[in-house]
């Protein structure tokens, strides 16, 4: 059911009413839909109806109630999400449109072992080993520095 006060509350120059669903928010997003009105009215689980549009909510078979039984029909179907509980999901920062993914970057470090991980058992600039193929030679040998 579809649950509406008087335009009572002002902001911006205008009056203002509730409009909530005591069954689902899906219910009450598609009523403010057919109503036209912006889902920039939602807010958190109500929408914000301009007195203009409080008319056409009754004709389409909103229930007027006073503000206080909207907030009770809200807590006894448990959908009031009250200001203080509702908190913001941050969401992640959009990469830069011509930034790489830091695993594909040149610089990119690579990947930490673990602290108990055994040492390499060479150092990367040892003395190649003494036995050379011959398609080696002519490369260069490797001196230590």
């Amino acid at each position: 059911m579809l649950n509406l006060d008087r335009p009572a509350w002002p902001w911006r120059g205008r009056l203002w009413s509730h409009l909530i669903s005591d069954v689902s928010p899906a219910e009450l997003h598609v009523f403010a839909e057919t109503l036209g009105v912006s889902r920039r009215g939602f807010d958190r689980d109500h929408y914000d109806i301009p007195a203009e549009r409080f008319a056409m909510a009754v004709w389409l078979g909103a229930r007027v109630v006073p503000s206080r039984e909207l907030v009770r029909l809200l807590r006894q179907a448990g959908l009031r999400r009250p200001k203080h509980l509702a908190r913001p999901r941050p969401e992640p920062p959009a990469p830069h449109p011509r930034a790489e993914p830091p695993a594909t970057h040149p610089r990119a470090e690579p990947p930490a072992t673990h602290p108990r991980a055994e040492p390499p058992t060479t150092h990367p600039r040892a003395e190649p080993p003494a036995s050379r193929s011959p398609g080696d030679a002519a490369l260069p040998a490797l001196r230590p520095r």
